[in-house]
C-alpha cells in the first residue's frame, strides 16, 4: 500500500529582499484532507512564503511541490486562495464577483452562478446576492471572498489570516467551512 502524495512541499525554500532574508529554509509537507497551520510573528515571511507557493515570487533557493510534482502554473486552478488584503470589485454584486473567480478557474458561466448562489444561500447572504461589494460591511464582504475561494471545490485552499476582523459568528462559519473542505478532502493551509 502506497501513501499518498502530499498537496503542498516546501522543500527549503528561501526569499530574501536586499539585505533582508523574510524565509529561510523553510520545508513543510501538508497532506491530502489536512488542515495545516502556518503560524509566526508579523514579519516571520508567512505571507511570502504564501506568495512562492502561488507562484508571485520565486524562491531563491529550494523547491515547491504541488500535487506530487514540482510546481506548475496548472497546478493553480486547484488551488483556493482568501488573501488577506480583501480584492473583490466594489461595482460587482456578490454573486457576480464569486462566479466570475470560479470562471477563472475553469468553471462554465451557468455551473460558475449556480455555485455562488448555493453558496452565498450557504453563507446566509442569499438576500445581498445582487448587492455591490461597496455596499456591504466588512464581515461580509469577507465571507463573499471565501466563497469566490471554494467556488471550484479546489483541492488545497490557503487562507492567508483569515480570521482577522471577523466577529464571533462569522468566525464560527469560517471554522465551519474549513471543517467541511477538509470533510471532503481539501487540504487547507491557514
Amino acid at each position: 500500500m502506497t501513501s499518498a502524495q502530499p498537496v503542498l512541499a516546501l522543500d527549503s525554500i528561501s526569499k530574501s529582499y536586499g539585505a533582508f532574508q523574510a524565509v529561510k529554509s523553510l520545508s513543510f509537507q501538508v497532506q491530502p484532507g489536512e488542515v495545516f497551520g502556518f503560524l509566526g510573528p508579523n514579519g516571520a515571511g508567512k505571507t511570502s512564503s504564501v506568495r512562492m507557493i502561488l507562484g508571485i515570487l520565486t524562491p531563491d533557493q529550494g523547491q515547491i511541490s504541488l500535487f506530487g510534482v514540482p510546481w506548475a502554473r496548472e497546478g493553480l486552478n486547484r488551488i483556493g486562495y482568501l488573501p488577506e488584503e480583501r480584492g473583490l470589485y466594489k461595482h460587482m454584486s456578490a454573486q457576480s464577483s464569486i462566479a466570475y473567480f470560479a470562471m477563472l478557474r475553469g468553471l462554465s458561466y451557468f455551473e460558475a452562478h449556480r455555485r455562488a448562489k448555493a453558496i452565498l444561500e450557504r453563507f446566509d447572504l442569499g438576500k445581498f446576492a445582487r448587492k455591490k461589494i461597496s455596499s456591504l460591511s466588512k464581515g461580509m464582504a469577507q465571507k463573499v471572498q471565501l466563497a469566490a475561494a471554494i467556488a471550484h471545490d479546489p483541492d488545497l485552499l490557503i487562507l492567508d489570516e483569515p480570521f482577522s476582523g471577523l466577529d464571533p459568528l462569522n468566525q464560527k462559519v469560517l471554522e465551519d467551512v474549513i471543517r467541511e473542505q477538509a470533510a471532503r478532502g481539501c487540504s487547507v493551509l491557514f
